[in-house]
């Protein structure tokens, strides 16, 4: 009977791939991850890591919650930009600890927004579609940066724009909701936007001059208050287009849940779409090793394949440059429109060094 048993739960483990192979040995690696932290949630990405042996317990907090907090007890964190990991590096530098950096993927900052909206926009010659092939509807837009920021500081409301020539009305004013910026990386990166675009393209440099142009562009960003995840529920949400009407996001996000969409329902989502920034601002993730047992995973996030094509999946950029044909090809395989990214000599946002964009940010909101 004892025997019996034995075989019985043998067979029902391996039925229900529970059972690990004998004497198996899974490392656990320990981390606090950003936006990113869904990545490690994907049950393909789970799957992957166990094949080689590795198990991920991971927190989730905003970027700069990241890059502030406590690193005790961690073997890894994973910020979704560069300004939050330069921190978190400096930081273990000053005080002789040990990190390495992996860079596996890049997503665009983006603002997600509906076709109603996108198209008064381009009536008034502040975003341009891109164009579709086969006479589809247009999912991406080209947004100047200036013209739009123009509008939000003449306090122009959608009614006002004329909105209603597409059905609907809405009198809120036209402006870009953020994540909380004393949180998130994407409402970071759009000050960081904001601020190279009012600075004439490019990023402050200098404390006091950057103190000064933060407060003269805070009426310009409009803060949810809550993290980036929550930013996102409530764009895809069915009541999205009448509570946040421009949203900033991840370009990965929508890609995404376009893929997931095309799959429920045979077809794109074509009234949810996305604004590019002419001078496009890259949120660039950095998995940061805080010690040598965590460099097997950012070894396996950079080269593993069956890890790169699910990153592909989830809708990333991979890193290095130029290796974005990956996304492209994989969505247009998925029946999904791919976006148009411009040659490597378009003229790129760029962040202000993590030390101003602090003062930037202590400028605008006291944050804890």
């Amino acid at each position: 009977m004892a025997m019996a048993l034995t075989v019985t739960g043998t067979v029902w483990l391996t039925m229900t791939g529970h059972l690990l192979l004998p004497f198996e040995q899974v490392t656990t690696l320990r981390g606090r991850l950003a936006s990113i932290g869904d990545f490690f949630e994907d049950p393909q990405v789970t799957r992957i890591l166990r094949k080689h042996g590795l198990r991920v317990e991971a927190s989730t907090a905003g970027s700069r919650e990241v890059a502030t907090g406590s690193l005790n007890g961690l073997d890894f964190v994973f910020p979704s930009g560069k300004s939050a990991a330069d921190q978190i590096i400096d930081a273990r530098e000053a005080a002789k600890e040990y990190s390495r950096n992996f860079h596996p993927f890049v997503s665009p900052l983006v603002l997600a927004s509906f076709r109603e909206y996108a198209e008064t926009l381009s009536d008034r010659d502040v975003a341009y579609p891109q164009v579709a092939s086969g006479g589809e509807q247009a999912l991406y837009y080209t947004l100047d940066m200036d013209k739009f920021l123009s509008l939000t500081q003449q306090h122009l409301s959608w009614h006002d724009l004329q909105i209603g020539k597409y059905g609907f009305d809405n009198h809120s004013l036209v402006a870009a909701q953020t994540s909380d910026i004393c949180q998130s990386n994407s409402a970071d990166s759009y000050l960081g936007l904001v601020a190279f675009t009012e600075n004439h393209n490019a990023p402050p440099i200098e404390n006091k001059s950057a103190r000064v142009l933060a407060r003269s562009i805070s009426s310009l960003l409009l803060s949810l208050g809550s993290a980036s995840d929550s930013l996102y529920t409530y764009y895809v949400d069915r009541n999205g287009i009448n509570r946040d009407p421009i949203a900033v996001l991840y370009e990965h996000q929508y890609l995404a849940y376009q893929a997931e969409y095309r799959a429920a329902h045979g077809t794109a989502d074509t009234e949810r779409v996305l604004l590019y920034p002419r001078f496009p601002m890259m949120s660039e993730p950095h998995f940061i090793a805080l010690n040598h047992k965590a460099d097997r995973l950012g070894e396996l996030l950079e080269t593993d394949p069956e890890l790169r094509r699910r990153e592909t999946q989830l809708g990333y950029q991979l890193v290095p440059s130029g290796s974005d044909d990956a996304l492209a090809k994989y969505l247009n395989g998925q029946g999904i429109p791919a976006p148009q990214h411009s040659g490597r000599e378009q003229t790129v946002a760029r962040m202000p060094d993590w030390k101003v964009l602090e003062q930037m940010i202590a400028t605008i909101k006291r944050c804890p």
